[in-house]
């Protein structure tokens, strides 16, 4: 049964605290992590067929698998994959920055390229909840941006295949290479490479805590995207909300993960306990009951606050990965949220919206960090590099300031680098 707070009673960080765990973890992932770096695709096939039960000859999906797995899959959701695409590269598009050339008096030319790295490695979960919808959002940016190789992993089932409707997504949204690899051992040869998966520059997607530790202990080699942990939700809602609504919004998240969060933000009792009571109600007919009433069980929460404007205040302390603001007047709200990864204003904007249609991205900060980090973007998929150029006689205008500078720091070498050109 999922807890009401009021927040007279209790602290706010109090009602926040998360289940969390990744007992033994941390050692497992960096036994794989070695293992592969020893051993190569021989370590990747020992453990796919150890845990997806799968005896692979080879490790990449083919053409011929693409094609067939593209023709199992429905119509219709091709034709919702298409359109999500649109969607995503329409709202992404307007975030390519460009590169830039500042051309001052007296010979000085500063300027910034912006340059796609030039191999992005994706993973894609394929357990007990395949994520096509992780495909388009992560391979998408990167077209834009420009990345060339684009290596997509992902786990096979039992007989040695990859779930038709992820293919399907790869195919429709421009996954460079394929491979049926999956866990931390992915995280892994992405990083490092073998023999049949190439070794890129960064890894994006998401993962269980063994991916999420993988990429944790491969940044340095390979810059990542996030650490991501559990997903979350946060509603802020009024008494005029629908309870049915609010409570389906909640398990929308509490369903994925039994260390996920959902969290409601009212300034109404008697609608709390509706949507206490919904929430059982809504839970006995999910398929994924048992994970999703876990969540609300463990981390489920509904906070009392005196007015909305004090629910959107705790809202930025909880740093929600998806903030729903369910009012009438939404956007008066928009501009007091501070953190959160992705908000969804209004009565009708659901956040399986965002997960899979809108356009924005649904690779989001989890576990608070929205107060520091940002949604996976285009600009995840570039780097910049500056450049600076000087004439000898626009050197020589500031050759002594930069040496009297270098001396303040008693780098001499310094110094004499900058005034060796006149002397």
């Amino acid at each position: 049964m999922i807890k009401i707070y009021d927040t007279e009673n209790i602290s706010v960080s109090e009602i926040l605290k998360r289940e969390q765990t990744s007992a033994g973890v941390e050692n497992i992932v960096a036994d794989v992590i070695a293992n592969v770096r020893k051993n190569g695709d021989k370590a990747l096939k020992e453990y796919t067929k150890k845990f997806d039960k799968a005896d692979l000859t080879s490790l990449e999906v083919t053409e011929e698998e693409i094609d067939e797995a593209f023709s199992q899959v429905d119509d219709k959701f091709i034709e919702i994959i298409k359109k999500a695409k649109e969607n995503i590269y329409n709202f992404h598009k307007h975030q390519v920055k460009n590169s830039f050339v500042i051309s001052e008096q007296d010979g000085v030319i500063l300027g910034q390229k912006v340059i796609p790295i030039e191999k992005v490695g994706v993973y894609v979960p394929g357990g007990t909840a395949p994520l096509p919808s992780t495909v388009l959002m992560t391979v998408i940016p990167a077209v834009i941006a420009g990345v060339s190789q684009i290596v997509m992993a992902t786990p096979p089932n039992s007989e040695g295949k990859v779930n038709a409707a992820i293919l399907a997504a790869a195919k429709v949204a421009g996954v460079t290479k394929i491979f049926k690899v999956g866990g931390s051992q992915a995280i892994a040869a992405l990083a490092y490479g073998t023999e049949s998966i190439p070794k890129v520059d960064k890894i994006v997607g998401p993962g269980n805590a063994f991916v999420a530790e993988a990429k944790k202990q491969v940044f340095g080699v390979v810059d990542i995207d996030m650490i991501a942990g559990p997903s979350d939700i946060c509603v802020v809602a009024d008494g005029t909300n629908d309870p049915v609504v609010i409570a389906a919004d909640m398990l929308s998240q509490a369903e994925h993960d039994k260390l996920a969060s959902a969290v409601l933000i009212t300034d109404s009792r008697e609608f709390a306990e509706k949507v206490s009571v919904q929430i059982e109600e809504q839970l006995k007919k999910l398929p994924r009951e048992e994970i999703a009433r876990t969540s609300i069980d463990n981390n489920g929460k509904i906070i009392i606050a005196e007015t909305i404007d004090r629910a959107v205040e705790i809202a930025n302390e909880v740093a929600p990965e998806h903030l729903e603001i369910c009012v009438d007047n939404p956007f008066d709200y928009l501009d007091k949220v501070k953190n959160a990864g992705s908000v969804f204003l209004g009565k009708n904007c659901p956040e399986p919206l965002g997960d899979y249609f809108a356009g924005p991205n649904h690779t989001l900060p989890t576990n608070g960090t929205s107060r520091f980090s940002s949604p996976l973007s285009v600009d995840d998929y570039v780097k910049k590099t500056q450049f600076t150029y000087y004439t000898k006689t626009a050197l020589a205008k500031v050759s002594e300031d930069v040496a009297y500078f270098a001396q303040k720091e008693q780098l001499t070498a310094h110094a004499r680098s900058a005034t060796v050109r006149f002397q």
